[in-house]
Formats: structure tokens, sequence, C-alpha cells
């Protein structure tokens, strides 16, 4: 039986070369506290969400405008009672050609609905990507978490 991993996929004008760099912005559609490099392979960076969520993400294959993948390497939830539940899964990003358009479809193997954090993960990395990725590719803005301390 096939797992229930959480995909979901957009579809954009902009060429694969432009949406693979977007993607590896990660600070332009995630978040601005990210620490380390995003964009090569072996790349390991940090996210965090106050105290509420950190992360650390290894870049374990990079194909120019094709595919990127994350492994999490560590990951720390203040909201559930197994406080790993990501690490050792990974973070997906697959770019094709569509009738002149490209699609990005993300999936995170192994964010499945037996999660405690599943509902809440759905949603942030809906809205991460469908809208604040989405934007940062469509329009060069996207709608990242602030950096933390700083005030707008």
């Amino acid at each position: 039986m096939a797992t229930a991993d959480f995909t979901t996929t957009i579809v954009v004008d902009q060429t694969p070369k432009e949406v693979f760099k977007a993607i590896n912005h990660v600070r332009g559609w995630w978040s601005e506290n990210i620490e380390g490099g995003t964009g090569k392979l072996n790349d390991v960076f940090t996210y965090r969400y106050g105290d509420d969520h950190q992360a650390t993400m290894k870049l374990i294959e990079v194909a120019p405008d094709k595919k990127v993948v994350w492994l999490v390497l560590d990951n720390y939830f203040s909201f559930t009672k197994d406080k790993t539940e990501w690490t050792g899964t990974k973070i997906e990003f697959e770019i094709t050609e569509k009738k002149n358009k490209t699609q990005v479809r993300f999936t995170h193997q192994g964010l499945v609905p037996d999660y405690e954090c599943y509902d809440i993960c759905f949603d942030a990395w809906s809205g991460y990507i469908n809208k604040s990725l989405r934007s940062l590719i469509t329009t060069g803005k996207g709608q990242p978490n602030p950096r933390e301390g700083v005030t707008a």
C-alpha cells in the first residue's frame, strides 16, 4: 500500500530555470530565519520558527532546473509528543515542463496523516508552496516568515 505523503502541485508561466532559482531562494518564500546554504548539493541549513519549530536540512539531490531534494537531518517541534517527527523525512521539488508552462510537484516524503503535526504541517506547506513560493516565482516577491527580532 502506498503512503499518503503530503503532496501539492503548482503550475506557472515561468521557465524551469526561474522556478529552480526561486526554490533554492528558501529565505524568499519559506523563512528569513534560515542559516546556512540552500542551493548546492550537500549544503546544510537550519530553519527556525520561534521556539515552536527548528529543522536542519541537507540538500541530497540537486538537478538544475529539474529537481531538489532535502533530507531532514534533525527536527524539533514544541507542540507534538514526538518532538522529532520530521527527522529522516525528505522534501522534494520536481520541476517539469507542461504545455509551455512549468509544473512544480512538492512532496514531503514521510509526512503522513498518522503524524501528530500533519494537519498543521499540511496547512503550513500548502501556504508556503501554493502562495509564497508561487508568488516568488511569478512576481519576484514571496511571503516568508519574517526574520525574528525585526519589526517592520
